[in-house]
């Protein structure tokens, strides 16, 4: 992406310092925020903050940024936790396909973790503080002693915090690792049973405590409350995947249904031409389908579609839609 706003004052060596790391720091603030519109701007507000400071004091430039850009965040949560209390349903987190530079490291069952749909939605329990420390230590691995100096408390706070955090966010079981081979064929197995007319197919790979939201926005239809239970669960796909000329105008077409991964779980992504309208993330474990988290919100959707339409996503699911 390129800098907005640059003046002439920043010299070129210290736009592309900014710019090698920009990568990481929208990683880390998608992770603290749960939106990557969100994540850009604050990004680029630490560019802002950059541009201004006298740059040959900073001695490491990483660590510099770093600490602005979680700064800038925890600012920005306990704004954005009034702003959810009023939000239209419920919120989940802006979803991330595939291959989207955002999602950041993925190599530590930790890292994977932090980005799941699941777990953002569970940082939602946590203080920004809480977030912050559990996101720079799980996620990236930043000692305690760096955490400390960037949130301006004590090493022992922050392993007291991360203590919390992880208390806060409690026991889950295990994510199944899923390459996009795998995903496909959880996702093809998970739509042919919705799309049956039958609930008891999609109750068996469901878990019994299995549990469904969707995020609408208030711009289109969406469940206001979680739905709880694989027969209710089931039940509720079933419906919501059933065709009808009502959900083509709603939606704009005729969709099509695409079997892909999204912060690294199978997802059932749902296009009208190369336009998203729909993320469904399946948050899979041992036992079956865990969660299932539908994106609708087409505010939340315009990064997904930007990486979507770059991308060669083979052809659809069969589905009769």
């Amino acid at each position: 992406m390129s800098v907005r706003g640059v003046d002439d004052e920043i010299q070129p060596g210290d736009v592309a310092v900014f710019e090698g790391l920009r990568p990481r720091l929208e990683a880390i603030a998608y992770r603290l925020l749960g939106s990557a519109a969100e994540a850009e701007d604050v990004a680029q507000e630490t560019f802002l903050r950059w541009q201004a400071a006298d740059r040959g004091q900073v001695r490491v430039p990483a660590a510099w940024l770093t600490r602005v850009l979680t700064n800038l965040c925890l600012t920005h949560l306990q704004s954005a936790r009034a702003r959810r209390e009023v939000y239209v349903g419920q919120w989940l987190p802006e979803p991330l396909l595939d291959g989207d530079p955002m999602l950041g490291p993925v190599e530590t069952v930790e890292q994977r973790e932090s980005v799941s749909t699941a777990v953002l939605v569970l940082m939602e329990r946590l203080t920004p503080t809480e977030r912050a420390v559990y996101v720079l230590r799980e996620a990236f691995a930043y000692p305690h002693a760096e955490i400390a100096e960037m949130l301006d408390i004590t090493e022992s706070g922050s392993q007291q915090v991360l203590h919390r955090a992880k208390e806060h966010l409690g026991s889950r079981g295990a994510r199944t690792e899923v390459d996009r081979d795998a995903a496909r064929k959880v996702v093809e197995e998970f739509l042919a049973a919705a799309t049956s007319g039958r609930t008891e197919p999609l109750v068996r790979l469901l878990t019994a405590d299995a549990m469904g939201a969707g995020d609408g926005g208030g711009k289109v239809p969406a469940r206001a409350d979680v739905i709880v239970g694989a027969q209710a669960v089931a039940h509720f796909l079933r419906g919501l995947l059933r065709p009808s000329d009502a959900k083509r105008r709603l939606i704009g077409g005729s969709p099509e249904a695409f079997a892909w991964t999204a912060n690294g779980s199978p997802a059932l992504v749902v296009a009208v031409g190369d336009r998203l309208v729909g993320v469904m993330t399946l948050e899979t474990t041992a036992d079956g389908v865990a969660a299932v988290l539908s994106q609708a919100n087409p505010d939340k959707l315009e990064r997904a579609t930007r990486v979507w339409a770059a991308t060669d996503h083979g052809e659809p699911l069969p589905t009769g839609w």
